[in-house]
């Protein structure tokens, strides 16, 4: 048996090299390179067709009833899952610290209990007694959940495997599992590998739903290795700022559903509450005197989000260099916005700065809200507030021109069910609704002269 040679793993991105170096060369990261016990090499050649056991395939067409989803009791949870847990899956589930992963688990914990479910609750990061703490505070100390603390994979395969095996497994966190199969501390990359192997595999023939919270880096990127993604069946991020609060649980991956669904949450004392109404979260009450404000109805997945975005313009007197500050979009499309008005509408922005904002921590990545980041813009310029009973929505070519978006009808049912009367559109979407007058407009030009009265 040859001897086992030395390997450097890098704990941020998995990268594998001979020997150690300060900078990993695939990610870039400093001091992330570790030296991790390398697998045992044979120097004997083996043939992989024969001496396995034979597979029973099946047809996709095959008469077999399939698993029913499991609801976990919080609709917004099920939206985000594609309509509940799947028995036998793997959920990832990864969030900054402090923005309520472990209490959105344990109180759809709690709920699958309530329900007659059998539900288990692996803590490596608190013992049993402050997750129980945690749960009275909730007011879910009645639930009948099953509590553990441990960190050993081996301890708890061997705890769940002696009876039936629990409907649905929480483990919080996997950086904090270590399976004694291989050397490494827990949470490096070949720990937090090995782990979630073991743990999937046991999900996956004992029809166990596993829900694995992980911890991210300072990025937003799940930590541990890439592979882990690929492992899972479903990763969702929990987003937000923790001085803000609304949460948001995002979809990036989905084998039973799809990932264009978010839920929304409104952090409270007791917990996470489900947010019915996401408009009410980001549009803030204003009068028709204020300058630098419109309303733009979002989509995300099938559910629009009306959104505000505030827009501020400040004229410098001297030659100093503009400052161009945004929160929540693009600073790229905001720079091309700014030089589409300067070049097709002759409006000057090269003597101010500029701070653009979406009201509520809200995060926009739509391109159909060039319209209505154009419209704050020219109203914070010119001073002239926009209607307060209107939305906008397009997106903007270099050219001038406003062209069509996705899903027109259900973002003006939305406006209209608000209480929005009017909204400004591409030409190509001036179909309107009913409850809602749309003005429809070829290039940005137009409503730039209706804005400015020019013409």
């Amino acid at each position: 048996m040859a001897k086992a040679k030395r390997k450097f793993v890098c704990q941020q991105c998995g990268s594998v090299s001979g020997r150690w170096q300060g900078q990993c060369d695939d990610c870039g990261e400093w001091n992330s390179i570790v030296e991790e016990a390398a697998e045992t090499v044979f120097s004997a050649r083996h043939d992989l067709q024969t001496g396995g056991r034979a597979l029973t395939l099946v047809g996709l067409d095959s008469n077999v009833e399939l698993p029913a989803r499991t609801g976990t009791g919080i609709a917004e949870f099920d939206r985000a899952l594609g309509g509940g847990i799947v028995p036998g899956s793997a959920t990832l589930i990864g969030g900054d610290p402090g923005i309520g992963k472990s209490t959105l688990l344990l109180q759809a914990a709690a709920r699958i209990a309530s329900r007659g479910l059998s539900v288990a609750y692996i803590s490596g990061e608190e013992a049993a007694d402050q997750v129980r703490l945690r749960a009275q505070r909730l007011g879910l100390g009645n639930a009948p959940v099953q509590l553990a603390s441990a960190t050993s994979v081996r301890d708890i395969l061997t705890t769940l495997g002696e009876g039936e095996p629990p409907a649905l497994l929480v483990i919080d966190s996997i950086q904090t599992m270590h399976s004694d199969l291989i050397e490494g501390a827990p949470g490096t990359v070949s720990q937090v590998r090995a782990s979630s192997q073991e743990l999937i595999r046991f999900a996956k023939q004992r029809g166990t739903a596993l829900i694995l919270v992980g911890h991210v880096t300072k990025d937003g990127s799940i930590a541990g290795p890439r592979v882990l993604e690929h492992m899972v069946d479903t990763v969702l991020s929990f987003e937000g700022e923790r001085s803000h609060q609304y949460r948001i649980l995002r979809a990036i991956k989905n084998r039973f559903g799809g990932t264009d669904e978010i839920g929304v949450f409104a952090m409270v004392a007791e917990g996470l509450e489900e947010v019915a109404n996401p408009s009410a979260l980001f549009l803030t009450h204003r009068d028709e005197n204020v300058t630098g404000a419109t309303v733009f109805p979002a989509l995300e997945g099938t559910r629009p989000v009306l959104v505000e975005i505030q827009a501020l313009v400040v004229r410098l007197s001297s030659g100093a260099t503009p400052r161009r500050a945004v929160v929540g979009w693009d600073s790229g499309r905001l720079a091309m916005i700014l030089a589409v008005l300067e070049a097709r509408c002759g409006l000057s922005f090269s003597t101010c700065e500029v701070y653009l904002n979406v009201a509520g921590g809200y995060r926009l990545s739509d391109p159909a809200a060039d319209l209505a980041v154009a419209a704050a813009l020219m109203s914070a310029l010119s001073e002239r507030p926009v209607p307060a009973d209107v939305v906008l929505f397009g997106e903007i070519a270099l050219s001038g021109e406003i062209r069509p978006v996705a899903h027109s009808p259900l973002r003006l049912r939305e406006a209209a069910k608000l209480g929005f009367n009017r909204a400004y559109v591409p030409a190509a979407a001036a179909d309107g609704v009913k409850g809602i007058s749309v003005s429809g407009y070829r290039a940005l030009s137009q409503l730039v002269d209706q804005m400015l009265g020019r013409g």
